[in-house]
């Protein structure tokens, strides 16, 4: 009876072939890693964008609302000037300041439903900030709103008369040529400022570079408005 085995017959694998099914499985994980990296980082890269055209489109929003319900109503500020209703431009002392409509009340204190808000950057982003009255006196801390970050530079330029438009062959409107502020000088009257027909706006990002908005504006005549306190 013959019961020896013979040598060699056992199966299984040899340190070559393990050694290459760990090569083979590293590859593949590796493989998978960076394919699922890749896939994670597009789509966090794609939910920042999101985010930041969002933040941008409510940014946009709520500074065409405030244009668009510009009134004729001056104001006096803490130094007991009058300002126009409208006023911008690196003269000014905000990059944009206006008079605006449709401030709805917030059923504890009485008050007027029109509001002076004033747009400006600084700290890298873009800053909404309006006091609770119109004609303020002395040391009043304004309410600021962060509206959006990464917002390097607030350029606004104002179209005095339509006679003045010009469009370009492509249909666009140029306004290299309009002026770049809009302030009453100090020894002139009230009232004798008047009042631009279209605004332009021009935000400088750090990621999207320039955003440009025009508005057309309502006709406010001259700027003499009530300056008795509210």
């Amino acid at each position: 009876m013959r019961s020896r085995r013979r040598v060699g017959s056992a199966s299984g694998f040899t340190l070559v072939e393990v050694l290459v099914a760990l090569a083979i499985t590293v590859a593949v994980t590796v493989t998978a890693y960076t394919s699922i990296s890749a896939a994670l980082a597009s789509a966090e890269q794609l939910q920042q964008n999101g985010d930041r055209v969002r933040d941008l489109n409510r940014a946009l929003t709520i500074l065409s609302r405030d244009v668009r319900q510009l009134t004729n109503r001056q104001v006096k500020d803490e130094f007991d000037d009058v300002r126009a209703a409208l006023e911008g431009g690196p003269l000014a002392p905000h990059s944009l300041a206006l008079t605006r409509s449709g401030w709805h009340s917030d059923g504890v204190s009485p008050r007027s439903n029109l509001q002076r808000v004033f747009y400006y950057v600084e700290d890298d982003s873009l800053w909404r900030a309006y006091y609770q009255v119109l004609d303020r006196l002395g040391d009043r801390e304004p309410v600021r709103v962060r509206l959006l970050r990464g917002v390097e530079d607030m350029e606004v330029r104002f179209l005095q008369d339509i006679q003045q438009l010009q469009v370009s062959r492509d249909l666009k409107i140029d306004s290299r040529n309009w002026p770049r502020n809009w302030v009453r000088a100090p020894d002139a009257a009230p009232g004798s400022l008047g009042s631009p027909v279209a605004l332009e706006i021009r935000l400088t990002l750090n990621d999207f570079g320039d955003i440009r908005r025009l508005y057309e504006l309502p006709d406010l005549g001259s700027d003499e408005g009530p300056v008795d306190a509210q």
